[in-house]
């Protein structure tokens, strides 16, 4: 069942992200992908709000986790997900490996963008 939870928030994720995208670019006329911004900080709020909410009610909404924290936050902004490990990184101390996670990701995954679009 967890499976098919992550398979319909992925899903709702997806289709959040594409309508927000599409919103942002009918009411604002910007080079800024303000879409995909709003996305990522989007996703992020939600996140923290979930992590939070579920925290101390586990046993109570186990399917929330699957469905809304893996799943829909997964598929609108996996900007989310990154954030939201790179907390829990510093929350447990390890400043190195949480900010070598920050450049290493940016660096490699715009680097890589880059490169590969130059043809």
């Amino acid at each position: 069942m967890t499976y098919l939870y992550i398979f319909i928030g992925g899903g709702l994720g997806s289709l959040a992200r594409y309508l927000t995208s599409k919103g942002a670019s009918a009411l604002f006329t910007t080079n800024f992908p303000l879409g995909t911004f709003i996305s990522n900080i989007l996703a992020c709020v939600i996140l923290a709000l979930l992590v939070v909410f579920v925290s101390n009610k586990q046993d109570e909404f186990s399917w929330l986790q699957p469905l809304l924290i893996v799943g829909f936050c997964g598929g609108y902004s996996t900007f989310s997900t990154f954030s939201n490990e790179t907390v829990t990184l510093l929350n447990e101390g390890y400043w190195g490996i949480a900010i070598a996670n920050i450049v290493i990701s940016i660096v490699v995954g715009v680097g890589l963008i880059w490169m590969l679009r130059r043809g």
